[in-house]
């Protein structure tokens, strides 16, 4: 696996010169967008669900089977016949079971940051679609693995002011290419306290937990008690000990770096509102929403900038509860969805103010590696956007000057999902696993490893093989395009080879909100 940067993404007046790192281009050029109050039009119909001759709900299916390739620990009616128990003995050495959770790509590491953020869009997928979920049989396969990362998370909370975040030693786990049942190097575990604090890591394992204990109440009442117990202590532990966890642990900045922490404070708390309906949450989230930059310039929403879905999620209470709320909560709702207007602004196509950062066959292109990620994160955004607007029959929003209807988000929403399924000019898909043409040789370890075999952790016979591999990662979205739209299937090309669970969760959102219709449920609770 090679490095994984992030980078704070805002649209700005003019045109920033490319920036060429390690032989990646990061494009960051950006329009400045400007909010419009949203005029009183006439009612206009909800959009018609989309047909199952798409094969969205084909692709639905194959994304949630990712969950299961990725699973640690003792495997419960293991659908992945190449797959085999691992890592058993995660966070022994502390007295705590941490063989549960996902491998973060292709290696075997288990950063709880992107993990917990995983973990965030599952639970969000599920409560604003779980219907249509439950009616495709997909809503136990989406419940599982959201699970398989919950529990890993509270045992990873043993303590209200501690966090354990990562298994593994990721210098040491990158120089080995081997199986996950097979692998043999020591995996320290890395945690944060009150001396050593990571309030971006905790407050974002706050808000997945806050979301899942939504998610299980009707089902389990005690295990979703448990998850919010352990989201408020970590809220709380984040908000009152401050500090940003790739600071505190330099190392790990050339892998997930934080680029601050005051998002995650905002999305946790947002999040510990729907699960509570305290209004102590609402209030932390207006009086620090200036401060924090909760809102103002619109940002790319990611597992390192939680911005914009922060502002899409506050814009869900404003559409459905604003009436029962104060003046004062009111207004600084208002100014977050203010936000989340101009990020559908920048990104619908035909805007005036939309973003130029896109390829030539269309695709929402922020920077290569994991190109992908953007795209689907974006374009979940706009479904769940457009669904709040046509449940609360919200006739248009306005981009400077210029009216798009819910319709527009979901059509640029479809052409995304479209162009990663195979419209695309190299007619290919990027979901593993998914139509006639897909990458062969993912760079992904289990995968590209047959089942019997044992190979030493220097052993790259496997890694440099130039057969396709024998394991298919089904359910892998893999990093995606170069600029120019083209891909190159080589296991050594990390770059656009490799897939994340997080990128999963993102499109297993998109789908379900696709395929699902146009509307949404008016409470999680």
């Amino acid at each position: 696996m090679g490095v994984k940067r992030t980078f704070v993404c805002k649209w700005i007046v003019v045109p920033l010169v490319l920036v060429v790192i390690a032989g990646a281009i990061f494009g960051i050029i950006r329009n400045k967008v400007h909010p419009s109050p949203i005029p009183s039009l006439p009612l206009i119909p909800p959009v018609p669900v989309v047909a199952d001759d798409t094969d969205l709900g084909k692709a639905l299916t194959t994304s949630l089977k990712f969950l299961q390739v990725q699973k640690s620990g003792k495997l419960v009616n293991n659908k992945i016949a190449w797959r085999g128990d691992s890592a058993l003995n995660d966070g022994k050495e502390a007295q705590i079971d941490l063989s549960k959770g996902m491998y973060d790509a292709g290696d075997h590491i288990k950063f709880g940051f992107p993990m917990a953020f995983t973990a965030t869009i599952l639970s969000w997928s599920i409560l604003e679609y779980g219907d249509y979920l439950s009616n495709t049989g997909n809503l136990e396969p989406a419940l599982d693995g959201l699970r398989w990362i919950t529990d890993y998370l509270v045992s990873a909370h043993p303590s209200s002011d501690v966090l354990y975040f990562q298994v593994g030693d990721p210098v040491e786990d990158h120089k080995c290419w081997e199986r996950p049942e097979t692998m043999t190097e020591k995996r320290p575990l890395l945690y944060i306290n009150k001396t050593n604090p990571g309030s971006d890591v905790a407050g974002e394992t706050a808000a997945a937990l806050a979301a899942a204990s939504l998610v299980f109440r009707s089902t389990d009442a005690t295990y979703s008690s448990t998850l919010l117990s352990h989201s408020k202590e970590l809220f709380t532990f984040a908000d009152s000990n401050r500090g940003i966890y790739s600071e505190t642990f330099p190392d790990l900045q050339m892998y997930y770096n934080s680029s601050g922490y005051k998002d995650e404070l905002l999305w946790a708390a947002s999040w510990l509102y729907h699960a509570t309906s305290d209004q102590i949450y609402l209030t932390y989230v207006v009086q620090n929403g200036k401060a924090f930059a909760g809102y103002g310039d619109p940002s790319y929403f990611s597992w390192d900038d939680k911005r914009a879905g922060t502002q899409v999620l506050l814009s869900r209470v404003n559409f459905f509860s604003s009436g029962s709320l104060t003046n004062n909560i009111s207004s600084g709702l208002q100014n977050y969805r203010n936000t989340a207007e101009r990020v559908m602004c920048a990104i619908v196509p035909g805007s005036p103010v939309s973003t130029i950062d896109r390829t030539e066959g269309g695709l929402l292109w922020i920077q290569q590696w994991n190109s992908l990620q953007h795209s689907v994160a974006g374009s979940f955004l706009a479904v769940l956007f457009s669904d709040y607007m046509n449940s609360t029959q919200t006739h248009d929003i306005l981009c400077n000057g210029t009216n798009f209807l819910p319709n527009d988000l979901r059509d640029f929403a479809l052409s995304q999902a479209s162009y990663i399924l195979g419209n695309n000019p190299i007619k290919m898909s990027y979901l593993v696993g998914y139509g006639s043409k897909y990458p062969q040789q993912v760079h992904h370890r289990g995968a590209s490893i047959p089942a019997d075999e044992n190979p030493s952790c220097t052993d790259q016979t496997w890694l440099l093989s130039p057969d396709p591999n024998p394991n298919i990662a089904t359910g892998a979205l893999v990093g995606g395009p170069s600029l120019n739209d083209t891909y190159d299937d080589v296991r050594t090309n990390a770059l656009q080879g490799e897939p994340t669970t997080y990128s999963s969760a993102l499109f297993t959102g998109l789908l379900s909100g696709l395929v699902s219709g146009s509307s949404v449920v008016t409470s999680f609770t």
